[in-house]
């Protein structure tokens, strides 16, 4: 099958134009990333939006697959002198792997079976006569075939050889194969029991020990909770369908006369079904449906991660951050606001230290020194302590916000070899509180230095297709970096090797070339960089940001290539290009349709106007300080029906579990999401939304606690943030602090 045709296909599943369809396969071919297609090759594609070029990549990918496949399958029936016209046709007008081995299926080599020894006694013509149906007596032709010499003693002999071949035949039939498939996704039944002797081993089963239900139903977070039961012996997982139904579905395809030789066949019928068929369907029914539930599983990932990569920034402010901690006190830091760390420090505010005031002391003398402007408190041990301990600084200025931050994945970084890269002086506890600190004021430059699978916001992540989760994570961290844009001279080794063409080696490259001869003053300089191409230029360029570039375009996401088009925007005007930046005036003048050409359409030249408006924009939601309610600091504060703030921190198939600041998320069931039926709760929450909740179970012994977000409409409504200011650093109020502890405290 021709490039073409698979162009055809894809178009008209996606409803679009073939044209479409060949343009960006050819830019995927030519090694452009889905990013740069999207976002800069519009006229080329038709204007086909990320979603559609990845479509278009994955169907391409899969189709060639398939080919290559049907090519293979051709080449080894013709070797073997079987390939017909007919099954030719047959194996060309297959749209689907599972019908191509079907069709395969009979001529594909295979270990000896019992047919393969009834053959091999000679026993083929018998089968065949039996299958036809036509001859009446049986008996005289069945002796035909005693032969001692090939192990045929007894006409039973030749009878049972020849149902052995029969039922390898029908259970190797397309039609009758592809008949069983339907039949299972219609009625099978997945049933689960637990393995005797293993109750208590595998209490986490518990709810699975007597489990069944309809297989094409069940939902994937069912599904890999059965199979991983299965996978630990704990459970016994079978899929199962009537054998009666199947047994008439078969008949009908195969039985066509009443006689004896149909008696024979029914025999085989059964005999196949039971030992060749059903076993070889219900395979590719657990491996279909765990196919299906990964790709839900992934999915549900995916959407997690990209929130929690695109959460609101508080951007680029001095901080102090906290690892709160008991014993060991809390591991304190200061960031400028590049994420550079000043100084670090321990403090001992709580049990069994209890150096309240010398710990207020070091505080607020470290935000006095470096100007401090924010305060991140990581979420884990000791968090809603050290908040209260914080909030509890009479004198500490009411501008600087204290903000509760994720730790999830902050201990993988500090034992990381790039934490190890970038502090190799200071230990675990240190890089911990920076990574804390570095995540409230870039969320996204922060996690991409982890492996997305140790953030913790999918379900049964270890149980699903290891290879397609991490595609699938690659691809939305990329999709995250390039859509937010990238600051060359402040990136890390890691966020650059995300931007589209660049890759791990030559993220590494620009580090160097950066650590050497200092910041970059423009984006043509990156040509200068070891192994940077005019390929991977154009790949690159537009989404990386020069804040302070020699050309006022490189802080703007306006590729390079785009430049002149600007320029002469700007002398049509008679004004600068840092004119038609700042003046909205100057740019409601310009006339797109003069600028059209044959390479550069409308769509491109409304991105870069747009662009003008606001270089360099971030696509972000603004931050928003958030709080928990001061009087909930444990599992043990917590009462039915007590109305609570929280921040949704995971979201499942079955549910949403919110963070309310007890150490302890709780879980708002896929039920208790909205007054009205919920079929996919990414639809009402997502993670990182503030949202309100209520307790309605608590159960402190097992450290459950079950919410719900029903009333009001059955809306998940914002958590309403406490009214902190986070712009504006104001010195006198941190000396008027100063005063003010000197006068309570002394010197």
């Amino acid at each position: 099958m021709t490039d073409t045709s698979l162009f055809i296909k894809i178009a008209a599943e996606l409803t679009i134009d073939v044209k479409q369809v060949r343009a960006t396969v050819e830019l995927l071919d030519e090694g452009a990333t889905v990013p740069f297609i999207s976002r800069y090759r519009k006229e080329v594609t038709g204007s086909l939006d990320e979603v559609q070029v990845i479509t278009i990549k994955q169907e391409i990918e899969r189709l060639r697959q398939l080919e290559q496949r049907r090519e293979s399958i051709l080449k080894s029936i013709e070797g073997q002198g079987k390939l017909t016209p007919e099954l030719a046709d047959k194996i060309n007008a297959a749209e689907t792997l599972s019908t191509l081995e079907d069709l395969y299926l009979p001529y594909k080599p295979k270990r000896r079976t019992k047919a393969t020894m009834a053959r091999e006694k000679g026993l083929e013509p018998l089968a065949l006569l039996i299958m036809a149906q036509e001859t009446r007596e049986l008996f005289p032709e069945v002796l035909k075939f005693v032969n001692k010499e090939l192990g045929v003693e007894h006409p039973d002999d030749a009878l049972q050889g020849a149902r052995d071949i029969i039922a390898e035949m029908i259970s190797e039939d397309a039609v009758a194969r592809e008949g069983m498939r339907v039949l299972f996704k219609r009625s099978a039944i997945i049933k689960s029991r637990v393995i005797r002797g293993k109750e208590e081993e595998g209490q986490k089963f518990e709810d699975y020990f007597e489990w069944e239900e309809p297989l094409m139903t069940c939902p994937s977070h069912r599904m890999l909770a059965m199979r991983r039961g299965e996978k630990e012996d704990v459970l016994i997982l079978d899929i199962v369908i009537d054998d009666e139904v199947a047994h008439e579905q078969l008949k009908k395809q195969f039985i066509t006369a009443r006689n004896e030789c149909s008696e024979q066949v029914a025999l085989a019928i059964e005999d196949g079904y039971k030992r060749l068929l059903q076993p070889g369907i219900e395979a590719e029914m657990r491996m279909f449906t765990k196919q299906m539930a990964d790709e839900k599983a992934i999915q549900v990932f995916a959407d997690n991660l990209r929130e929690l990569l695109l959460a609101s920034p508080l951007g680029q402010k001095s901080m102090l951050a906290i690892d709160p901690g008991f014993r060991t006190g809390c591991k304190v830091v200061a960031l400028d606001a590049q994420g550079k760390l000043l100084e670090d420090t321990v403090i001992y505010p709580h049990e069994p230290q209890r150096r309240v005031i010398e710990s207020q002391h070091v505080v607020l003398a470290l935000c006095a020194k470096y100007e401090l402007e924010a305060i991140a408190i990581g979420n884990g041990t000791a968090s809603r302590e050290t908040e209260q301990f914080i909030r509890g600084i009479e004198v500490l200025p009411k501008t600087i916000p204290v903000i509760m931050v994720s730790e999830a994945g902050a201990s993988i970084y500090s034992a990381s070899d790039v934490a190890r890269e970038e502090f190799p002086d200071y230990d675990l506890t240190v890089r911990g509180a920076v990574s804390i600190g570095r995540r409230l004021a870039d969320p996204l430059a922060e996690l991409v230095k982890l492996d997305p699978k140790s953030i913790g916001v999918g379900q049964y992540q270890h149980d699903v297709d290891q290879t397609a989760l991490k595609h699938k994570l690659d691809d939305v961290v990329m999709s995250c970096v390039n859509g937010v844009g990238v600051e060359l001279n402040t990136a890390s080794r890691q966020l650059l090797s995300y931007v589209s063409g660049i890759g791990e080696t030559l993220a590494k490259n620009i580090v160097e070339y950066r650590n050497e001869h200092g910041a970059f003053k423009s984006r043509k300089d990156l040509l200068k960089v070891s192994r940077m191409g005019d390929k991977v230029f154009e790949q690159c360029s537009g989404f990386l940001r020069i804040r302070d570039g020699v050309h006022p375009l490189d802080k703007s996401a306006v590729h390079p290539e785009a430049y002149h088009i600007v320029e002469k925007m700007a002398a049509d005007l008679d004004c600068s290009i840092d004119d038609l930046i700042r003046d909205k005036e100057l740019r409601k003048k310009i006339n797109l349709n003069s600028y059209v050409t044959e390479t550069v359409g409308l769509p491109t030249l409304k991105d870069i106007v747009a662009e003008l408006e606001k270089p360099g924009r971030d696509p972000r939601k603004s931050f928003e300080v958030f709080s928990f309610d001061d009087s909930v600091h444990s599992i043990e504060d917590l009462r039915e029906g007590m109305r609570l703030p929280g921040i949704v921190t995971n979201v499942t198939n079955f549910g949403a579990f919110v963070d309310i600041g007890v150490h302890q998320d709780g879980l708002v069931h896929i039920s208790q999401l909205s007054d009205s039926f919920v079929d996919d709760p990414n639809t009402v929450v997502k993670v990182g939304q503030q949202v309100w909740v209520n307790v309605t179970e608590c159960d402190v012994k097992r450290k459950r606690i079950a919410l719900s977000m029903k009333g009001e409409g059955g809306v998940a409504k914002k958590a309403a943030p406490k009214k902190q200011e986070t712009a504006g650093y104001d010195p006198n109020d941190m000396k008027s602090a100063l005063a003010a502890l000197k006068g309570k405290f002394g010197k």
